[in-house]
């Protein structure tokens, strides 16, 4: 079942609804089916890979110095 974004053409509610294949969805404002199918776009970090975080690197200071995970410090 899909979410899909709509707008009203009767009263202008935008939503966002489940819809199966054997319905019809309804504005839950008016409930009209007079509805626009909305472009849905999903959110994206805009950070440049320069403001990412270095991964943890191997500490030669700790007595289990095997790399990133292996000791509660890395």
């Amino acid at each position: 079942m899909p979410i899909y974004e709509y707008a009203c053409k009767g009263c202008g509610h935008k939503f966002e609804t489940l819809v199966r294949s054997d319905t019809v969805p309804q504005c839950p404002n008016c409930l009209s089916t007079e509805l626009d199918k909305q472009l849905s776009v999903f959110a994206t970090t805009a950070a440049s890979p320069e403001a990412m975080p270095m991964p943890p690197s191997a500490c030669s200071t700790c007595p289990n110095a095997g790399g990133p995970g292996s000791c509660a410090f890395g």
